[in-house]
């Protein structure tokens, strides 16, 4: 039986994390005694599909080199930019150009389940496009507007929550148009968010791929608590 096809990620690292409220960059608080960031390598690193992660840092970066994962013989360095497209631009460059596709994972979510992940790496093998791990919105949505003075917000409407996905990573796209995507919305200066937003940019198809909504991002404080529990439970 031939081994599966593995793939990169892109983790850019290189951001500072500013509503944690933290002395220090979100990846870099502690979880279970480990780095947000170092559960997130493992992670990515223990999955059979995975052959190389490719971590974007900030230039002044001096925690991460200290950390154990560091040294994986199957993790690589690059310097990040400014904006997380910068990050991920520099880590698409990196890797060598006989590479199909790619992935892109946020250091901050480290609570990735290795069957959602499979799930994705899926689509290589059924066509052309690419696409994000998502769950379907389950509250209801509020769309907010501020009030005339400006010192709060109202209700504007409800929003329907047909067809609302909230947006997680990993997101997975065959490498050139991924690059190609990216480098056009900088150059455009357009505003991209995360990479399905590059993609959408330059009108191409982006798949969704229904994932656990446990595969939260690290942002706020209370996060903390809700991400150590979910490490604390078996992945599969």
């Amino acid at each position: 039986m031939p081994s599966p096809t593995q793939y990169s990620v892109i983790v850019p690292a290189a951001g500072i994390g500013k509503r944690m409220k933290a002395a220090c960059p979100k990846q870099y608080l502690n979880i279970l005694g480990k780095p947000i960031i170092e559960h997130t390598l493992e992670n990515l690193l223990a999955h059979p599909q995975i052959k190389t992660v490719v971590v974007a840092l900030n230039p002044n970066d001096t925690v991460f080199k200290t950390l154990a994962i560091s040294k994986h013989p199957n993790l690589e360095i690059v310097t990040g930019g400014k904006e997380r497209s910068d990050s991920v631009l520099a880590g698409l460059n990196y890797l060598p150009d006989n590479e199909k596709w790619v992935l892109v994972h946020d250091a901050a979510r480290p609570c990735l389940q290795h069957s959602d992940l499979s799930a994705l790496l899926n689509l290589a093998d059924t066509g052309p496009h690419g696409g994000i791990l998502a769950a379907p919105v389950r509250d209801t949505m509020k769309r907010g507007v501020l009030t005339a003075n400006k010192r709060q917000s109202r209700v504007k409407h409800t929003e329907s929550r047909d067809n609302l996905w909230h947006a997680l990573t990993p997101q997975f796209f065959p490498l050139p148009l991924l690059k190609h995507a990216l480098s056009s919305a900088l150059l455009k200066g357009v505003e991209i968010t995360d990479e399905a937003s590059a993609i959408e940019f330059i009108s191409e198809t982006v798949l969704l791929v229904e994932g656990r909504a446990s595969n939260i991002k690290v942002t706020q404080p209370e996060d903390l608590l809700l991400a150590e529990f979910y490490l604390s439970q078996p992945n599969n």
